[in-house]
């Protein structure tokens, strides 16, 4: 059995010890050298080391306190003494106190590890591995979770390939955690179902939030938007989701998707637009976590900064070095997940 570890890196973890060591050296320096009577000062150690180390470590560090709040009666000259035995019996109470901080702690990340596997799990479950290629359109997609913890969120992909071409759908879910989870589980399910008998991305929206709107409650909704690549075109139907960006040669524009609806789970009525999409265009699908991203003077990502990148790098490439100057804009705080989709037109 693989023995528990805390979720601190290893570097802290020795941190600790070192300086509660340290620190039970150093108050015995004192104690010795100026004669102040440090009342369970030796402990101090064992509670530094509570809040960096694992239980098992902080108990080391206690008792070596003990052991030196015993021994320093020695240099002290007063052991025997009711001094010495109250310091020590407090000593012994605060390292003790401690050392249950630290196990308190410890069970407390335990569990935490349990919801992030699971949590991760599912995650994974509901957003599939995508292809990097299908017929003549080419493919990367990156998911980021606001979560320090874990990669759980309500943004959700999906590519399909079918009768009708290649079909696409990048959302949204309003909220998040497990019920945004599993609400991205249900758009995913609805679509991954009805993009093969639905004649157009529009009826493919229509058909998810025949769906959805039975599975949610009455204030969730999911943004999202539905492409499908059939030769040198693209048809959209938008449900209330930022349009894509094209890139195209050295022009980069947000493509017209209609007259807006709303989103899935309110009843959306979309428009079918179709656009041509020569090759080698590209197009990114993205969700709010992009676009609504601030930096320390309540700044928004702007698109422009990422679309040099977008169109020369391969599409990984792109996608990363996106994420790259997304984070540095916020500073590594994001606040809000990201999904990102780019495509490729392929066909020359």
């Amino acid at each position: 059995m693989t023995p528990q570890r805390t979720l601190l890196p290893d570097w802290a973890r020795d941190r600790g010890v070192i300086l509660g060591v340290l620190t039970v050296l150093l108050v015995a320096t004192l104690d010795a050298v100026s004669q102040v009577q440090l009342t369970g000062g030796y402990a101090t150690g064992a509670i530094v080391a509570s809040m960096l180390s694992a239980s098992r470590r902080t108990a080391g560090v206690g008792v070596f306190s003990i052991a030196v709040a015993l021994l320093g009666g020695i240099w002290g000259g007063n052991i025997g003494t009711r001094e010495w035995l109250v310091r020590a019996l407090l000593c012994v109470i605060l390292a003790a106190l401690a050392t249950t901080s630290a196990v308190i702690r410890d069970r407390r990340e335990a569990r935490l590890r349990r919801i992030t596997v699971i949590a991760e799990a599912a995650q994974r479950a509901v957003l599939r591995a995508t292809p990097t290629e299908i017929g003549h359109v080419g493919f990367a997609s990156r998911y980021v979770s606001a979560s320090a913890d874990a990669l759980v969120g309500g943004d959700l992909y999906e590519i399909a390939a079918t009768p009708f071409g290649v079909r696409v759908i990048v959302g949204d879910v309003r909220g998040k955690g497990m019920q945004a989870v599993q609400t991205a589980a249900s758009v995913l399910g609805a679509f991954r179902q009805a993009a093969f008998t639905e004649p157009d991305p529009a009826a493919l929206a229509r058909a998810v939030d025949d769906v959805v709107a039975r599975l949610i409650d009455e204030e969730e909704f999911v943004t999202a938007i539905f492409a499908e690549f059939r030769g040198d075109t693209v048809a959209i139907a938008n449900c209330g989701h930022h349009p894509p960006l094209v890139l195209s040669g050295n022009e980069a524009r947000l493509l017209d998707t209609g007259e807006p609806t709303t989103p899935i789970g309110l009843d959306p009525h979309p428009v079918l637009v179709r656009h041509p999409w020569p090759p080698p265009s590209r197009m990114l699908f993205y969700t709010d976590g992009l676009v609504e991203t601030r930096n320390a003077d309540g700044a928004f990502f702007r698109l422009e900064a990422i679309v040099p990148d977008l169109a020369r790098l391969p599409l990984d490439d792109a996608l990363e070095q996106t994420l790259v100057r997304l984070r540095a804009f916020a500073g590594n705080r994001l606040t809000d997940d990201v999904a990102l989709v780019l495509a490729e037109n392929r066909s020359h």
